[in-house]
């Protein structure tokens, strides 16, 4: 299902950062990883964001990332159809990965600003997005912002955005706001229309949807990508079921969001598909204990979440 409303934007709709399998060696199972990103394209989900926060991508060398890649593409995944996390704390790392898209006929990417050094100025990060755009040099790159200060520290403000806006208007296509705040998301998908805001939850979807956003990245959608993209075909519908679907799917976000998200994702995954493999996360980060594993299913069986 489809709406004229949003085609002047390259990319809209439900999207999962998909969560990234290893083996037992620590290594990306690009095998699993394949059928997975086939699973939730198939099970809804508009578009696909590999390597982003839920996909562990600052766990992964630039070498594993870009191998990853080629793998999902191999195995008959379109490009279109990915958006690829590039954004590193060094540029040339984001540079290569950035071409390494563009290489594959990946135009969409989800670009993290340097995140290490905290307090960096607007101009500091304008002065790292401009050489990262100016270097690859490739006016059918399609950069979505990533502004999660939760986790990097490190926002993008309205000014900077306008500024990179302002300086490359064919290459900056978007934004993910993973701030939590729906004011602040509302606010860019007000000030910047030309631009594909995506919240980071679909906790926001249907607001989002109602004031000119255009759809959401969200974890959960590893999870439960048809429950989420029900609302938005509800939305475009119009049929007034949106807002009891958008009850539901926050629901079912909230009971994941009790836990270490990316843990209790891999843990239902490892239930959802009967392999235990998909538990293991990349150090530092761990899985989870037992017993939360298990109460946690036990949450989504009361919310007709399908766990097996």
């Amino acid at each position: 299902m489809t709406d004229s409303r949003f085609d002047t934007f390259p990319a809209h709709g439900v999207w999962s950062p998909a969560l990234t399998p290893l083996d037992d060696e620590l290594s990306i199972d690009t095998t699993r990883l394949s059928q997975h990103v086939k699973n939730l394209l198939e099970s809804g989900c508009h578009g696909v964001a590999l390597f982003g926060t839920t996909g562990e991508a600052n766990s992964f060398s630039v070498k594993e990332r870009m191998v990853a890649l080629e793998a999902v593409l191999q195995s008959g995944v379109t490009p279109a159809q990915l958006m690829i996390g590039t954004g590193c704390c060094a540029l040339p790392d984001t540079i290569e990965l950035t071409r390494h898209a563009l290489a594959n006929n990946c135009h969409h990417t989800l670009v993290l600003p340097p995140f290490y050094y905290k307090n960096a100025s607007d101009d500091g990060l304008l002065m790292s997005y401009s050489e990262m755009i100016e270097r690859v040099s490739d006016t059918t790159l399609n950069v979505f912002l990533y502004h999660i200060p939760p986790v990097s520290q490190t926002p993008i403000s309205e000014d900077l955005i306008n500024n990179l806006v302002t300086r490359f208007p064919e290459v900056i296509a978007g934004v993910k706001d993973s701030s939590g705040d729906l004011d602040n998301t509302l606010s860019l998908s007000s000030r910047f229309p030309q631009l594909a805001i995506f919240p980071g939850a679909e906790t926001f979807l249907l607001t989002g949807l109602q004031n000119g956003c255009v759809g959401c990245i969200s974890a959960t959608a590893n999870a439960n990508p048809t429950g989420i993209r029900r609302i938005y075909d509800s939305f475009i519908a119009s049929d007034g079921n949106a807002n009891l679907l958008q009850e539901q799917a926050n629901r079912i976000r909230e009971a994941f969001v009790a836990y270490p998200a990316i843990a209790a994702l891999k843990h239902y995954a490892a239930k959802s598909y009967g392999d235990t493999r998909w538990q293991t996360l990349r150090p530092p980060l761990v899985g989870l204990p037992e017993d939360h594993g298990q109460q946690l299913l036990n949450d989504l069986q009361h919310l007709d979440l399908p766990v097996e």
